[in-house]
Protein backbone atom coordinates (compact mmCIF):
# COMPACT_ATOMS: atom_id res chain seq x y z
CA UNK A 1 0.00 0.00 0.00
CA UNK A 2 1.29 3.10 -0.63
CA UNK A 3 1.36 6.22 1.45
CA UNK A 4 -1.39 7.99 0.08
CA UNK A 5 -3.62 5.38 -0.12
CA UNK A 6 -2.79 4.76 3.55
CA UNK A 7 -4.07 8.12 4.07
CA UNK A 8 -7.39 8.04 2.20
CA UNK A 9 -8.11 4.41 3.97
CA UNK A 10 -7.01 5.34 7.04
CA UNK A 11 -9.27 8.68 7.19
CA UNK A 12 -11.96 8.48 9.99
CA UNK A 13 -13.13 12.01 10.34
CA UNK A 14 -15.97 13.97 8.85
CA UNK A 15 -17.56 13.23 5.53
CA UNK A 16 -15.56 14.58 2.48
CA UNK A 17 -17.30 15.39 -0.57
CA UNK A 18 -14.79 15.53 -3.53
CA UNK A 19 -16.41 16.38 -7.20
CA UNK A 20 -14.04 15.88 -9.98
CA UNK A 21 -14.68 18.40 -13.07
CA UNK A 22 -13.34 16.46 -15.95
CA UNK A 23 -15.18 13.94 -17.46
CA UNK A 24 -11.69 12.39 -18.06
CA UNK A 25 -11.27 11.93 -14.48
CA UNK A 26 -14.70 10.23 -13.89
CA UNK A 27 -13.88 7.53 -16.36
CA UNK A 28 -10.11 6.98 -14.86
CA UNK A 29 -11.75 6.76 -11.90
CA UNK A 30 -14.19 4.05 -13.26
CA UNK A 31 -11.28 2.59 -15.01
CA UNK A 32 -9.25 2.12 -12.28
CA UNK A 33 -11.55 0.95 -9.87
CA UNK A 34 -10.46 3.79 -7.33
CA UNK A 35 -14.21 4.16 -5.72
CA UNK A 36 -13.14 0.84 -4.35
CA UNK A 37 -10.12 2.28 -1.98
CA UNK A 38 -12.47 5.22 -0.34
CA UNK A 39 -14.10 4.41 2.57
CA UNK A 40 -17.59 5.35 3.19
CA UNK A 41 -16.73 8.76 4.32
CA UNK A 42 -14.68 9.92 1.49
CA UNK A 43 -17.12 10.34 -1.66
CA UNK A 44 -16.11 11.18 -4.98
CA UNK A 45 -19.01 12.81 -6.79
CA UNK A 46 -19.27 14.12 -10.77
CA UNK A 47 -19.36 17.38 -11.90
CA UNK A 48 -19.93 19.61 -15.04
CA UNK A 49 -16.89 18.24 -16.51
CA UNK A 50 -18.31 18.04 -20.02
CA UNK A 51 -18.75 20.34 -22.80
CA UNK A 52 -21.31 18.76 -24.34
CA UNK A 53 -22.75 18.04 -21.02
CA UNK A 54 -23.43 20.87 -20.03
CA UNK A 55 -24.89 22.61 -23.31
CA UNK A 56 -28.42 23.23 -23.02
CA UNK A 57 -31.11 22.47 -25.20
CA UNK A 58 -31.79 25.64 -26.43
CA UNK A 59 -28.50 26.08 -28.14
CA UNK A 60 -29.07 22.12 -30.09
CA UNK A 61 -32.71 23.80 -30.96
CA UNK A 62 -30.90 26.97 -32.83
CA UNK A 63 -28.25 24.77 -34.86
CA UNK A 64 -31.46 22.54 -35.72
CA UNK A 65 -33.06 26.35 -37.09
CA UNK A 66 -29.54 27.04 -39.10
CA UNK A 67 -29.66 23.60 -40.72
CA UNK A 68 -33.28 23.58 -41.65
CA UNK A 69 -32.86 26.87 -43.45
CA UNK A 70 -30.03 25.04 -46.10
CA UNK A 71 -27.21 26.27 -43.82
CA UNK A 72 -24.45 23.78 -43.33
CA UNK A 73 -24.08 22.69 -39.75
CA UNK A 74 -20.42 21.79 -38.98
CA UNK A 75 -19.68 20.16 -36.01
CA UNK A 76 -18.13 17.32 -33.62
CA UNK A 77 -19.24 13.85 -33.42
CA UNK A 78 -20.78 14.24 -30.25
CA UNK A 79 -23.15 17.10 -30.50
CA UNK A 80 -25.65 15.55 -33.06
CA UNK A 81 -26.82 12.85 -30.75
CA UNK A 82 -27.73 15.40 -28.27
CA UNK A 83 -31.41 15.70 -28.21
CA UNK A 84 -32.83 19.24 -28.86
CA UNK A 85 -36.58 19.51 -28.18
CA UNK A 86 -38.38 17.87 -30.68
CA UNK A 87 -35.28 16.10 -32.44
CA UNK A 88 -31.40 16.38 -32.37
CA UNK A 89 -29.33 17.02 -35.61
CA UNK A 90 -28.39 13.39 -37.07
CA UNK A 91 -32.30 13.34 -37.12
CA UNK A 92 -32.14 16.02 -39.09
CA UNK A 93 -29.49 14.98 -41.29
CA UNK A 94 -31.73 12.01 -42.01
CA UNK A 95 -34.31 14.15 -43.30
CA UNK A 96 -32.04 16.33 -45.64
CA UNK A 97 -30.31 18.76 -43.28
CA UNK A 98 -26.59 19.17 -44.22
CA UNK A 99 -25.26 18.21 -40.91
CA UNK A 100 -21.10 17.68 -41.75
CA UNK A 101 -18.98 16.09 -39.14
CA UNK A 102 -15.70 17.99 -38.50
CA UNK A 103 -12.80 17.11 -36.79
CA UNK A 104 -11.19 20.39 -36.06
CA UNK A 105 -12.90 24.25 -36.58
CA UNK A 106 -10.24 24.90 -39.39
CA UNK A 107 -11.66 21.37 -41.30
CA UNK A 108 -14.78 23.98 -41.29
CA UNK A 109 -12.97 27.07 -42.40
CA UNK A 110 -11.37 24.44 -45.39
CA UNK A 111 -15.17 23.70 -46.57
CA UNK A 112 -16.43 26.62 -46.36
CA UNK A 113 -13.46 27.72 -49.01
CA UNK A 114 -13.85 24.67 -50.99
CA UNK A 115 -17.78 25.59 -51.28
CA UNK A 116 -18.22 29.00 -51.32
CA UNK A 117 -22.09 29.03 -52.22
CA UNK A 118 -22.67 27.17 -49.19
CA UNK A 119 -23.13 29.43 -45.74
CA UNK A 120 -20.83 27.46 -43.14
CA UNK A 121 -21.86 26.97 -39.51
CA UNK A 122 -19.42 25.81 -36.76
CA UNK A 123 -20.88 24.87 -33.45
CA UNK A 124 -18.38 26.66 -31.26
CA UNK A 125 -18.59 24.23 -28.04
CA UNK A 126 -16.43 23.82 -25.65
CA UNK A 127 -14.37 25.16 -22.25
CA UNK A 128 -10.65 27.00 -22.25
CA UNK A 129 -9.13 23.59 -23.89
CA UNK A 130 -10.64 24.49 -27.43
CA UNK A 131 -12.15 27.63 -27.57
CA UNK A 132 -8.59 28.55 -28.96
CA UNK A 133 -9.05 26.36 -31.92
CA UNK A 134 -12.42 28.08 -33.04
CA UNK A 135 -10.60 31.28 -32.29
CA UNK A 136 -8.02 30.49 -34.45
CA UNK A 137 -10.19 28.97 -37.37
CA UNK A 138 -12.20 32.92 -37.15
CA UNK A 139 -8.93 34.64 -37.42
CA UNK A 140 -8.26 32.04 -40.62
CA UNK A 141 -11.58 32.93 -42.31
CA UNK A 142 -11.03 36.63 -41.63
CA UNK A 143 -7.57 36.47 -43.38
CA UNK A 144 -8.98 34.83 -45.81
CA UNK A 145 -12.06 36.67 -46.85
CA UNK A 146 -14.42 34.21 -46.38
CA UNK A 147 -18.23 35.68 -45.93
CA UNK A 148 -19.49 32.41 -45.93
CA UNK A 149 -18.22 31.38 -42.45
CA UNK A 150 -19.55 31.61 -39.13
CA UNK A 151 -19.54 30.68 -35.35
CA UNK A 152 -22.38 29.48 -33.17
CA UNK A 153 -20.82 29.72 -29.96
CA UNK A 154 -21.95 28.08 -26.63
CA UNK A 155 -18.14 28.38 -24.94
CA UNK A 156 -17.97 28.01 -21.20
CA UNK A 157 -14.77 28.92 -18.94
CA UNK A 158 -15.00 27.52 -15.71
CA UNK A 159 -14.18 29.88 -12.85
CA UNK A 160 -17.83 31.22 -11.86
CA UNK A 161 -18.94 27.86 -12.27
CA UNK A 162 -16.61 27.00 -9.18
CA UNK A 163 -18.59 29.53 -6.98
CA UNK A 164 -21.91 27.97 -8.47
CA UNK A 165 -21.39 24.57 -7.30
CA UNK A 166 -19.01 25.53 -4.08
CA UNK A 167 -21.87 23.97 -1.89
CA UNK A 168 -22.02 20.50 -3.60
CA UNK A 169 -18.64 18.94 -2.39
CA UNK A 170 -16.02 20.13 -0.20
CA UNK A 171 -13.71 20.22 -2.50
CA UNK A 172 -12.78 19.88 -6.40
CA UNK A 173 -10.45 17.58 -8.08
CA UNK A 174 -10.02 20.41 -10.76
CA UNK A 175 -9.09 18.92 -14.52
CA UNK A 176 -5.87 18.97 -15.53
CA UNK A 177 -6.68 19.77 -19.50
CA UNK A 178 -7.84 23.19 -18.31
CA UNK A 179 -5.47 23.77 -16.08
CA UNK A 180 -2.76 23.58 -18.80
CA UNK A 181 -4.12 27.28 -20.48
CA UNK A 182 -5.70 28.98 -17.64
CA UNK A 183 -2.51 28.28 -15.31
CA UNK A 184 -3.17 28.48 -11.22
CA UNK A 185 -3.49 31.81 -10.30
CA UNK A 186 -7.59 31.26 -10.49
CA UNK A 187 -7.02 28.60 -7.92
CA UNK A 188 -5.89 31.27 -5.42
CA UNK A 189 -8.63 33.48 -5.96
CA UNK A 190 -11.18 30.51 -5.88
CA UNK A 191 -9.19 29.77 -1.95
CA UNK A 192 -9.81 33.04 -0.84
CA UNK A 193 -13.08 32.73 -1.76
CA UNK A 194 -12.94 29.42 0.94
CA UNK A 195 -13.50 27.21 -2.26
CA UNK A 196 -10.81 24.48 -2.15
CA UNK A 197 -9.09 21.96 -4.55
CA UNK A 198 -6.32 20.38 -6.42
CA UNK A 199 -5.24 20.36 -9.93
CA UNK A 200 -4.60 16.17 -10.40
CA UNK A 201 -3.11 13.99 -13.47
CA UNK A 202 -5.01 11.25 -14.94
CA UNK A 203 -3.14 8.44 -13.82
CA UNK A 204 -4.57 6.10 -11.45
CA UNK A 205 -1.55 6.78 -9.03
CA UNK A 206 -1.90 10.76 -9.72
CA UNK A 207 -5.07 10.91 -9.07
CA UNK A 208 -5.18 7.96 -5.61
CA UNK A 209 -1.86 11.01 -4.47
CA UNK A 210 -4.04 14.22 -4.86
CA UNK A 211 -7.30 12.71 -3.27
CA UNK A 212 -4.95 12.41 -0.51
CA UNK A 213 -3.29 15.82 -0.63
CA UNK A 214 -7.17 16.46 -0.09
CA UNK A 215 -7.78 14.28 3.04
CA UNK A 216 -4.54 15.77 4.68
CA UNK A 217 -5.71 19.57 3.69
CA UNK A 218 -9.54 18.86 4.65
CA UNK A 219 -8.34 17.76 8.24
CA UNK A 220 -6.82 21.20 8.81
CA UNK A 221 -9.60 22.83 8.76
CA UNK A 222 -9.01 25.67 6.00
CA UNK A 223 -9.62 26.35 2.21
CA UNK A 224 -6.50 24.78 0.70
CA UNK A 225 -5.66 24.85 -2.91
CA UNK A 226 -2.58 22.53 -4.16
CA UNK A 227 -1.00 21.65 -7.70
CA UNK A 228 -0.97 17.77 -7.95
CA UNK A 229 0.55 17.65 -11.57
CA UNK A 230 3.13 20.38 -12.24
CA UNK A 231 4.51 18.64 -14.64
CA UNK A 232 2.04 19.51 -16.96
CA UNK A 233 0.02 22.32 -15.40
CA UNK A 234 1.98 25.99 -15.27
CA UNK A 235 1.40 28.72 -12.72
CA UNK A 236 1.43 30.74 -15.82
CA UNK A 237 -0.62 28.73 -17.84
CA UNK A 238 -0.31 28.79 -22.19
CA UNK A 239 0.07 32.89 -22.88
CA UNK A 240 -0.68 31.84 -26.20
CA UNK A 241 -3.78 30.35 -25.74
CA UNK A 242 -4.93 32.94 -23.55
CA UNK A 243 -4.08 35.90 -25.88
CA UNK A 244 -6.05 34.28 -29.24
CA UNK A 245 -9.26 33.94 -26.57
CA UNK A 246 -8.71 37.49 -25.82
CA UNK A 247 -8.20 38.60 -29.23
CA UNK A 248 -11.45 37.03 -30.82
CA UNK A 249 -13.71 36.59 -27.88
CA UNK A 250 -15.20 38.71 -24.77
CA UNK A 251 -17.28 37.02 -21.87
CA UNK A 252 -20.58 36.86 -21.70
CA UNK A 253 -24.01 35.55 -19.44
CA UNK A 254 -24.02 31.63 -20.62
CA UNK A 255 -27.01 29.00 -19.46
CA UNK A 256 -25.23 25.78 -18.52
CA UNK A 257 -27.43 22.74 -18.51
CA UNK A 258 -28.70 21.94 -14.92
CA UNK A 259 -26.69 24.81 -13.62
CA UNK A 260 -28.84 27.49 -15.55
CA UNK A 261 -27.43 31.50 -16.64
CA UNK A 262 -24.24 31.70 -14.81
CA UNK A 263 -23.01 35.29 -15.13
CA UNK A 264 -19.81 35.86 -17.24
CA UNK A 265 -19.62 32.16 -17.33
CA UNK A 266 -19.31 32.31 -21.48
CA UNK A 267 -17.59 33.29 -24.39
CA UNK A 268 -18.98 35.16 -27.74
CA UNK A 269 -17.09 36.99 -30.94
CA UNK A 270 -16.30 40.41 -29.77
CA UNK A 271 -16.87 43.04 -32.14
CA UNK A 272 -14.24 42.77 -34.41
CA UNK A 273 -15.29 39.40 -35.46
CA UNK A 274 -19.32 40.05 -35.06
CA UNK A 275 -19.35 38.88 -38.86
CA UNK A 276 -18.66 35.55 -38.02
CA UNK A 277 -21.48 35.54 -35.34
CA UNK A 278 -23.87 33.33 -36.75
CA UNK A 279 -27.11 34.77 -34.43
CA UNK A 280 -26.33 38.22 -36.27
CA UNK A 281 -25.63 36.74 -39.28
CA UNK A 282 -28.80 35.15 -39.84
CA UNK A 283 -30.84 37.17 -37.35
CA UNK A 284 -31.85 34.25 -35.62
CA UNK A 285 -34.90 34.76 -33.14
CA UNK A 286 -34.48 33.83 -29.27
CA UNK A 287 -35.25 30.50 -29.12
CA UNK A 288 -36.34 28.54 -25.87
CA UNK A 289 -35.89 24.72 -25.93
CA UNK A 290 -37.69 22.04 -23.93
CA UNK A 291 -35.57 19.45 -21.97
CA UNK A 292 -37.08 15.89 -21.08
CA UNK A 293 -38.78 16.22 -17.77
CA UNK A 294 -38.00 13.02 -17.02
CA UNK A 295 -34.05 13.36 -17.79
CA UNK A 296 -32.37 14.15 -14.52
CA UNK A 297 -29.04 14.98 -16.36
CA UNK A 298 -29.37 18.57 -14.69
CA UNK A 299 -29.04 17.24 -11.16
CA UNK A 300 -26.27 14.93 -12.78
CA UNK A 301 -24.34 17.53 -13.72
CA UNK A 302 -24.70 19.48 -9.81
CA UNK A 303 -24.06 16.51 -7.69
CA UNK A 304 -27.52 16.33 -6.37
CA UNK A 305 -28.11 12.63 -7.82
CA UNK A 306 -26.41 9.77 -8.69
CA UNK A 307 -26.91 8.53 -12.83
CA UNK A 308 -28.63 5.51 -11.54
CA UNK A 309 -31.17 7.54 -9.79
CA UNK A 310 -32.81 8.61 -12.90
CA UNK A 311 -35.83 6.69 -13.86
CA UNK A 312 -35.20 6.29 -17.51
CA UNK A 313 -30.76 5.17 -16.94
CA UNK A 314 -29.93 1.64 -18.52
CA UNK A 315 -33.91 1.62 -20.04
CA UNK A 316 -34.97 3.89 -22.12
CA UNK A 317 -31.25 6.06 -22.06
CA UNK A 318 -28.31 3.95 -22.87
CA UNK A 319 -25.26 4.93 -25.39
CA UNK A 320 -27.07 3.54 -28.32
CA UNK A 321 -30.10 5.53 -27.80
CA UNK A 322 -29.18 8.32 -25.20
CA UNK A 323 -32.12 10.69 -24.12
CA UNK A 324 -29.83 13.13 -21.82
CA UNK A 325 -26.22 14.56 -22.72
CA UNK A 326 -24.54 13.21 -20.13
CA UNK A 327 -25.33 9.75 -21.64
CA UNK A 328 -24.72 11.25 -24.95
CA UNK A 329 -20.62 11.98 -24.37
CA UNK A 330 -17.79 10.10 -24.52
CA UNK A 331 -17.10 12.25 -20.99
CA UNK A 332 -20.29 12.10 -19.89
CA UNK A 333 -20.58 10.91 -16.38
CA UNK A 334 -24.13 8.83 -17.58
CA UNK A 335 -21.83 7.54 -20.19
CA UNK A 336 -19.20 6.38 -17.31
CA UNK A 337 -21.68 4.61 -14.97
CA UNK A 338 -23.21 2.60 -18.00
CA UNK A 339 -19.72 1.46 -19.51
CA UNK A 340 -18.13 0.62 -16.33
CA UNK A 341 -21.42 -0.35 -13.72
CA UNK A 342 -22.52 1.23 -11.33
CA UNK A 343 -20.94 -0.84 -8.58
CA UNK A 344 -17.83 -0.26 -9.13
Amino acid sequence: MTDAEKTIREYTGAKIRIMEVCGTHTHEIFRHGIRKLLPENIELITGPGCPVCVTPVDFIDEALWLAERGITVTTFGDLVRVPGSEKNLAAARSTGAKVKIVYSPLDAVAYAAENPCEQVVFLSVGFETTVPAACLAVEHAKKAGLKNFSLLTANKTMPEAYGVLAGSAEAFLYPGHVSVITGTSLYETLKQRGISGVVAGFAAEEIIRAISVIVENFKKGEPFFENCYPNVVKAEGNPAAVRVIERTMTACDSEWRGLGIIPKSGLKLNETYEAFDARLKFEMPEIKGRANPACRCGEVLRGDCRPYDCPLFGKLCNTENPVGACMVSSEGACSAYFKYGIGK
